[in-house]
C-alpha cells in the first residue's frame, strides 16, 4: 500500500459506514491502515444499528490509530426505504472539527446520509463505495437524489462489475476502482488438522439464508442424481426451510442432507472444515442479482473451495478457487461433482488457488489497501482541480 506525501500533515479522512457497527462486521478492514503515516482516518459508525430484524449496540471504539466515533442516528427504521433514510445529527459539528480532506461513505448514493455527508463536505474529495447490482429506477425523490449525488462524486468504489455499470447508466463518468469484502483470516483459515476425505465420497456445504433464490432446490436436484456417499450439510435458517425438508423427504434424501442453526463466526469456520466442497447456487431474478457472496471467501479461507453459479458477482469473486455451472442446471452441478470425485487432486488444487485469491484480493489488508486507493485518488482530483482553479 504505498503511501501519498502531503504538505506538512496527514490527508484527513471521515469514512461513513453503518456496518463498522461491530467489530466483526465492518471495523477489521480498517485495521491495516492504522500505521499509516500519511492518513488521519476518522470512522463514523452508528450507536445503534437496526438489520435483518434485529438490533446492534455499537461495539466501542477498538483500533488503537482509527479514531472512532460513535454517534446517535435518526430514522434507523424507514419502512419499504428499510435504512436509507438514516442520518447523523452531529455530523455537521465532526465534520467542522476533523475539516477531511476526503469524506468516504459505505452506503449507497441514493441515502440521506450521503446526501448529508456531500452537503457537509466543502472541499473534501468524495467517495462512494457502492453494492448495488441490478438497474433500477427509483421511486421519487431517491431516482433524483442518486443522479445528484452520482455527478457530484469524485471516486466509486465497486464491489463488482455490475455495480459499475449501475452507477455508470445512472449518471457517473470518473473512475471506479474494485474493491471485495475482506475476510477474517485469523478466524476463517486453515484447520489444524486438515479433515480426511473419503476415497469414494464428498461431503458438500452451504452456509447461508434458506431462501428460494439462493438455488438450494437445485442443489438437491443435483445430489439425487449422485452416488450415496456424497452428502450436503446446510447451516442457516429462512423461510424456504419447510420446502427445502419437504423435497428432501420426496427425493429420499433425509440420510444425506443435514441441518445447523445460525452460529458465530467461529461456528462458521468450524463448519467450513467439516466439509469438502462449498456451493453457492443463486438465481437472477428480477430483485435478486449476488452482489458478492461473503460465503465464497470465508469459505476459500478455510481451504475448501466453491461450486458457484453464474448469477452476479459469484464468477468474479470465485477467481480459480473453485468452479462456475449454470443457474438451475442440476445436471450441470451433478457433472461437476463427479468430475470432483473422479479427480480428487482438484480439491487440493482449487484450495490453493482460492486461499491465493484471498491473500491477492479479499484479505482484510488488501481491502485496506483498496480503501486507500480510492481516497488518496479522490485526494489528487481534489488537488489537481484546486490547482487548476
Amino acid at each position: 500500500m504505498a503511501e501519498i506525501s502531503s504538505p506538512g500533515r496527514r490527508i484527513r479522512v471521515v469514512s461513513i459506514a453503518h456496518s463498522g457497527v461491530l467489530r466483526d462486521m465492518g471495523r477489521l478492514r480498517y485495521q491495516p491502515l492504522a500505521d499509516r503515516h500519511d492518513l488521519d482516518i476518522h470512522l463514523v459508525v452508528p450507536e445503534r444499528w437496526y438489520q435483518f430484524g434485529r438490533w446492534y449496540e455499537a461495539d466501542p471504539p477498538c483500533t488503537p490509530g482509527i479514531t472512532t466515533h460513535v454517534l446517535p442516528i435518526r430514522l434507523p427504521k424507514g419502512g419499504p426505504a428499510s435504512w436509507y433514510l438514516h442520518f447523523y445529527p452531529s455530523l455537521r459539528r465532526l465534520m467542522r472539527q476533523v475539516s477531511p480532506d476526503v469524506v468516504h461513505l459505505w452506503e449507497e448514493p441514493w441515502s440521506i446520509v450521503a446526501l448529508q455527508a456531500l452537503l457537509l463536505r466543502r472541499k473534501a474529495g468524495y467517495v462512494l463505495e457502492v453494492d448495488q447490482n441490478i438497474i433500477k429506477r427509483l421511486p421519487l425523490p431517491f431516482e433524483k437524489l442518486r443522479r445528484f449525488i452520482l455527478a457530484r462524486t469524485d471516486v466509486i468504489l465497486a464491489r463488482s462489475n455490475h455495480a459499475e455499470e449501475v452507477v455508470r447508466a445512472c449518471g457517473y463518468a470518473g473512475p471506479a476502482l474494485p474493491i471485495g469484502y475482506g475476510v477474517d483470516e485469523e478466524t476463517f483459515r486453515l484447520p489444524e488438522i486438515r479433515r480426511l476425505r473419503p476415497d469414494s465420497g464428498l461431503r458438500l456445504g452451504y452456509c447461508g439464508r434458506l431462501v428460494v433464490e439462493k438455488g438450494l432446490d437445485d442443489a438437491l436436484d443435483a445430489l439425487a442424481a449422485l452416488p450415496d456417499s456424497v452428502t450436503l450439510a446446510l447451516m442457516g435458517e429462512g423461510d424456504h426451510d419447510a420446502a427445502l425438508r419437504a423435497r428432501i423427504a420426496r427425493l429420499g434424501l433425509q440420510n444425506r442432507v443435514s441441518f445447523a442453526g445460525w452460529g458465530s463466526p467461529r461456528d462458521v469456520a468450524a463448519f467450513y472444515h467439516g466439509i469438502d466442497v462449498s456451493i453457492l447456487l443463486t438465481r437472477t431474478t428480477d430483485q435478486v442479482r449476488e452482489q458478492f457472496g461473503r460465503a465464497i471467501i470465508e469459505s476459500q479461507g478455510c481451504g475448501v473451495p466453491v461450486i458457484g453459479s453464474t448469477c452476479g458477482a459469484i464468477p468474479e469473486v470465485i477467481g480459480q478457487g473453485g468452479w462456475v455451472v449454470p443457474e438451475q442446471d442440476p445436471a450441470e452441478i451433478a457433472g461437476c461433482v463427479r468430475q470432483i470425485l473422479a479427480v480428487p487432486a482438484l480439491l487440493d488444487e482449487k484450495s490453493r488457488l482460492g486461499q491465493q485469491n484471498i491473500r491477492d484480493r479479499f484479505s482484510y489488508r488488501a481491502v485496506a489497501g483498496d480503501l486507500a486507493a480510492g481516497w488518496l485518488e479522490a485526494y489528487r482530483r481534489r488537488m489537481a482541480g484546486s490547482a487548476a482553479a
